[in-house]
């Protein structure tokens, strides 16, 4: 008997449940550092936090990892597949100066420009009093504000004037959790059209592009309210079709990863474009060097291919060789449930209830994220922090996946729990406008048959 490849998974969210569970599914031996109460269920959770370097590099040898996944963004940054490929261990992800397309807007704004990549008009400060100066100095317009490190999805406000720019800027400085991500800041236009994410595996040459997604950032229905980590996506998202997709691949992804070759800081593992779909074609928000969470969750309950096969390909460098991905037919939707006050302040250590019900549902997967289990009860799971849980469904239409979420999301409770009711709806409002549209058409005139030659 083949023994299993042993898979460490690193971090301790949702997007990691979901990577341990396909991986598992597709056949692993799977290990997550630190893990959460969802990936003990998929495997053996490592006692080691994500951004210890020292101590993932130890645990991959002590427990002989063969490859090792990297989750989010802060460990890549800082540098663990460099510090992982040195020891001689294979790991999934970008190199610490290619992870700077993330962990720096400014730099990623900087290849862009490099290659010709279309992005909104924007400009850079390394100071708030030049950044405030600037906007007191310019029209009272829209803008969006962005700190130019890594803020846990929260570093980026959309402002609808002048004062919220300049309330924006001030908040940059005195908040402590952007102490370290607002070192620099960008103030761009505010790009009007359709936000969709897009995802693709790459080694550097090669470019596999997943299917589209939408996520939900603001934490209320309507898109109302402050931005958070995601409040939940699905799959596939209708705006793209094949001719934007193939659009997209040509002016922003391959040119992307051609300019950071260039530059000698080539790219290999997610490339993950944040993309507003606008009246001059599709622009880039933001790049992102991982996967999304939750649109990892609603990527890989559908994906049929095997996700072990993919990064092994990825990290030898030989994705030209792999065979097209096969996807379930349908979609998928992926709805978090959230602890009361979330994006703010949240009471940890509370029992959730109905876990077992929502996974005895068919079509249906609930990813653990801010979960443990409770030292005093094995059998209890204890809600832990913001972002919960990622209710994730699959269905033979947008619709269907969307009843089926909410309906796993019923089953579930805990003291103060919540999520967004609207998840998926402009997708499904999309769907509903292109039939109508199919729908006004006039019916073409009946085709003459042809005349007979002789």
């Amino acid at each position: 008997m083949q023994q299993k490849q042993r898979v460490l998974v690193v971090g301790n969210g949702g997007r990691e449940h979901a990577i341990a569970w396909k991986l598992a599914r597709d056949g692993a031996e799977v290990f997550t550092a630190p893990g959460n109460a969802g990936t003990a269920l998929c495997g053996t959770n490592i006692a080691v936090q994500a951004t210890d370097t020292d101590a993932i590099v130890a645990a991959s040898k002590k427990h002989g990892i063969e490859l090792v996944v990297v989750g989010p963004e802060a460990p890549l940054v800082a540098g663990l597949v460099d510090a992982l490929t040195a020891a001689g261990v294979r790991a999934f992800g970008p190199s610490a100066q290619a992870a700077q397309l993330e962990g720096s807007k400014i730099f990623c704004k900087e290849i862009m420009h490099a290659g010709d990549i279309p992005t909104a008009m924007h400009r850079q400060f390394h100071s708030m009093e030049q950044a405030q100066d600037f906007l007191e100095a310019r029209e009272d317009e829209p803008v969006v504000v962005k700190a130019d490190g890594l803020a846990a999805g929260k570093g980026v406000f959309v402002c609808d004037n002048r004062a919220d720019a300049i309330a924006a800027v001030e908040q940059l400085r005195c908040d402590p959790q952007f102490s370290k991500a607002s070192r620099g800041v960008l103030i761009e236009e505010r790009l009007d059209g359709v936000e969709v994410s897009i995802m693709a595996i790459t080694d550097g040459r090669t470019i596999v592009t997943l299917p589209p997604l939408q996520d939900h950032k603001a934490a209320y229905d309507g898109d109302e309210g402050p931005n958070t980590g995601g409040m939940g996506a699905f799959c596939p998202a209708p705006f793209v079709d094949d001719t934007l997709r193939q659009e997209i691949e040509e002016r922003i992804l391959v040119p992307t990863v051609h300019t950071m070759r260039r530059r000698r800081t080539p790219f290999h593992g997610v490339l993950y474009g944040g993309l507003m779909l606008t009246a001059q074609g599709p622009k880039v928000l933001e790049f992102n060097v991982r996967f999304g969470d939750p649109e990892c969750q609603a990527l890989l309950a559908r994906m049929e291919s095997s996700l072990l096969d993919l990064l092994n390909a990825a990290v030898d460098r030989r994705l030209a060789e792999l065979a097209p991905l096969r996807w379930k037919n349908g979609a998928s939707v992926s709805v978090v449930m959230a602890s009361e006050g979330y994006p703010g302040t949240v009471t940890a250590g509370l029992p959730i209830r109905g876990l077992d019900r929502a996974a005895a549902l068919a079509d249906i997967e609930v990813f653990h994220a801010a979960t443990q289990i409770d030292p005093a009860d094995p059998q209890q799971v204890l809600a832990t922090g913001g972002r919960v849980l990622a209710v994730t469904a699959t269905g033979s239409s947008l619709a269907r996946a969307k009843l089926r979420a909410y309906e796993g999301v019923r089953e579930i409770r805990w003291r103060g729990g919540w999520c967004r009711k609207d998840i998926a709806d402009k997708g499904l409002r999309h769907e509903r406008e292109q039939a109508a549209t199919v729908d006004a058409d006039p019916a073409p005139p009946d085709s003459a048959p042809p005349e007979a030659t002789s």
